[in-house]
């Protein structure tokens, strides 16, 4: 049984990051943010910093991400609160790696924002033949989250950025895409294993007070958008032909990385947890497949724990392994 269900946060689509860490203060926590120099992660580490916490930015680019956060680094952004690891989610040694060297600072993470990713790229494969957007978005995050499980503090928060492309679901006979590459089914399969991942953990986790959410931060501009030509964001309406934003639904970085502050944060959710949120509030159910909400596939329990243990033989890495709950 799922309860998405709105709660009324009384936030909403236009609120902001920092506007949800309005009056939290997050001194002596810390949080890991993926991908937290560029578009929502850059706006997730800031706000996060401002309201106290010690981030941690996991990058691909270690050098680009701390010129990026220096250049910002203004009153409101204690640059002395936020450190930056290399971190590829492509390669599960660079992801060995990242987590070897956070246990090894002895602390423990109070946050986890599963952040970075890539969007409708080509035809790509990492590792063993692994489509680059299953791997990258879902199975490196999967990996990361498990091998820092001894340093995840009791009653943390761990958040999945997600998108309302889980819609389309989990290609279950053929993940990795050997028959018939879609770089948009693709990039949906892996934002529904982000919910799916979430569902499990949550489920396995709550026992130690954590808890786990997926989230969808609304249609931003950002780099995510690299792989996407131009005339295909005029076509969809995104931008009109000098390259300026021309849907008014769109928000700003600052807006979309507010649903996953809500979630990270909010003691609004206390007692909560293995649900999708959008728009800084519970998504409903969705009731068909044109409606708003999240699709009743993504959250099924069932479902939650096939795509468990698929990642688990996947990576070979199962932090909850002979637990009976992460096998049903």
């Amino acid at each position: 049984m799922t309860r998405q269900t709105p709660i009324g946060s009384g936030f909403g689509p236009r609120t902001t990051a920092r506007e949800i860490l309005a009056g939290i203060d997050l001194a002596g926590k810390v949080a890991i943010v993926t991908g937290g120099y560029s578009g929502l992660g850059l706006e997730t580490t800031r706000a996060l910093a401002a309201a106290g916490a010690r981030v941690v930015v996991g990058a691909r680019r270690p050098r680009e991400a701390q010129d990026v956060l220096a250049a910002v680094a203004v009153a409101e952004v204690e640059v002395a609160r936020v450190e930056v690891d290399e971190l590829d989610l492509a390669d599960l040694e660079s992801v060995r790696g990242f987590a070897r060297r956070f246990l090894a600072s002895g602390r423990a993470a109070d946050i986890v924002v599963a952040n970075a990713g890539i969007m409708a790229c080509p035809l790509l494969r990492v590792g063993p033949g692994r489509e680059a957007q299953f791997a990258t978005n879902h199975l490196g995050h999967f990996a990361l989250v498990n091998l820092l499980w001894p340093a995840v503090a009791d009653g943390a928060r761990v958040v999945a950025v997600s998108s309302g492309a889980h819609r389309m679901g989990m290609r279950w006979n053929d993940p990795h895409f050997e028959q018939g590459y879609d770089k948009w089914q693709a990039y949906g399969q892996s934002k529904a294993a982000n919910v799916l991942f979430a569902v499990h953990l949550d489920a396995v986790a709550r026992q130690r007070g954590i808890r786990a959410f997926a989230v969808h931060p609304g249609c931003i501009l950002t780099p995510l958008q690299r792989h996407l030509p131009r005339e295909d964001m005029i076509a969809a309406g995104w931008i009109d032909a000098a390259g300026n934003l021309a849907d008014p639904s769109f928000k700003t970085p600052s807006q979309g990385a507010a649903t996953a502050v809500w979630a990270a944060t909010s003691p609004q959710l206390a007692g909560l947890g293995g649900l999708y949120c959008e728009d800084c509030d519970v998504a409903p159910l969705a009731a068909g497949p044109d409606e708003p909400g999240v699709a009743p596939q993504a959250v099924d329990a069932g479902e939650a724990a096939r795509l468990w243990r698929l990642s688990a033989a996947l990576t070979g890495i199962d932090a909850f392994a002979g637990d009976a709950a992460s096998r049903r």
